[in-house]
């Protein structure tokens, strides 16, 4: 094969193609923000109402992960990817022909929503049994996608509103998806050992957790005893994460739908707002090609503790940041912040509970997230209709952040989790 003949092992060819994935799917997403205003004139929205569209979108592809992420598990990740890719391409097409807001919320909200579900958690899942020592830089160059997609997407779309319109960019970047999301899919290989390899290119894995030597071979652990989503419900850990999760999620999101308003209430341009949204997907990309392969070497939980201190502070400024070098600047390190998160997520719950259902007990996860998207942009639109503040939101996002950074401190050491779970449960 020409990928032995250059020394390349297929599981970089795996985090390549789930890199596109994200691109198209978050980029997808995360561009809603660049129609906010469109939304708006076309169907006479408020803030609440246009936000909801988002949230709806949200709450469901984090909170079908728990779905997809187990079927997965059973038939295979590359079928289940296909199908939401096609839906997001679906859902894309169906969004340019709406004529109320009410469809936007069908075509976009469960379009977008389902499509993305269907796509996320499998394609993350699959990074993770391809590599296990450096299981940190996988996730943060597939994840990378979502950062790349949050830079550039924003800004076409723009581009193809400004050349056209709205409706006419839905379309162009349905075609997008379906094309190029599609190819990506097909080349997605389930597992190492379907290609009569191993994780890392290597006969065993080592990996850590809060050092370079801890957490060695964590699936090979966990493979003694296969844990199952059931028996992950059942532990401490698998709970500290939720709660931290679903805290940090209800701030998470609020700046991708609420920045530009908010720079346009500020009296800049909508250029200004999409640049800005755009610098959020610039230091996203960053974070997740740097924080993943640092958190390798220092720890990843410790690491991603650290990122949620870093929302919150970021927050805190938010509330006293009138100029635009500022802002810019906020968006970021924010970005990165948000970047690492991405990355190190899924590669802690692998820490934990690694194995053949990792995808399913990801997707479990991530029920945490799906609630947060959804109650936070929505209840910042509220604030916003209400008072035609964002203060109050910006504070709670703020308190959150630092809350879910406390319950990860609170996370026992995953390798010495492990063995006492395995230990308890022979």
């Amino acid at each position: 094969m020409a990928l032995k003949r250059f020394n390349i092992f297929y599981g970089w060819i795996v985090v390549a193609c789930v890199c596109v994935l994200l691109f198209l799917a978050f980029g997808s997403v995360y561009s809603f923000t660049t129609f906010f205003e469109s939304f708006q004139a076309e169907f006479s929205t408020s803030r609440s109402s246009t936000s909801l569209v988002f949230a709806i979108a949200g709450f469901l592809y984090f909170s079908l992960g728990a779905i997809s992420g187990q079927i997965a598990d059973r038939i295979g990740s590359r079928w289940v990817i296909v199908f939401g890719v096609a839906i997001i391409g679906i859902g894309l097409l169906l969004s340019s022909l709406a004529t109320t807001v009410r469809q936007i919320y069908i075509s976009y909200g469960l379009g977008i929503g389902i499509g993305v579900g269907f796509t996320y958690v499998p394609a993350v899942g699959v990074v993770q049994r391809w590599f296990v020592a450096r299981r940190g830089l996988a996730s943060g160059l597939a994840v990378m996608g979502i950062g790349l997609g949050t830079l550039g997407m924003p800004v076409f779309s723009a581009f193809l509103i400004h050349w056209s319109d709205w409706r006419t960019a839905y379309m162009v970047m349905s075609a997008c998806v379906l094309s190029c999301g599609l190819a990506a899919a097909f080349l997605i290989v389930e597992s190492p050992g379907q290609m009569g390899l191993k994780p890392d290119n290597a006969p065993t894995g080592a990996g850590g957790d809060d050092g370079p030597d801890e957490g060695s071979g964590a699936d090979e652990l966990i493979s003694t005893r296969e844990v199952t989503v059931t028996d992950v419900l059942k532990t401490g850990p698998f709970w500290l994460l939720y709660a931290g999760t679903f805290c940090a999620s209800m701030g998470l999101f609020i700046p991708f739908v609420h920045l530009m308003p908010y720079s346009k209430d500020l009296g800049f341009a909508t250029s200004t707002g999409v640049m800005l949204l755009s610098m959020i997907g610039a230091g996203s990309t960053v974070g997740r090609f740097l924080i993943g392969g640092f958190a390798d070497r220092v720890g990843r939980r410790l690491s991603l503790a650290g990122m949620y201190a870093v929302m919150g502070l970021m927050f805190a400024w938010w509330l006293t940041t009138p100029d635009l070098w500022e802002l810019i600047l906020l968006a970021v390190i924010f970005g990165a912040a948000y970047g690492g998160f991405v990355a190190l997520l899924p590669a802690v719950t692998a820490d934990y509970f690694g194995g053949a259902n990792i995808s399913g007990i990801i997707g479990a996860l991530y029920t945490s997230v799906a609630m947060g998207s959804f109650l936070g942009p929505t209840f910042a639109g509220f604030m916003f209709d209400l008072r035609h503040s964002y203060a109050i939101p910006i504070v709670a996002s703020m308190l959150t952040a630092i809350f879910a950074a406390v319950c990860t401190l609170f996370l026992e050491k995953p390798e010495s989790w492990r063995e006492n779970f395995l230990n308890s449960n022979h």
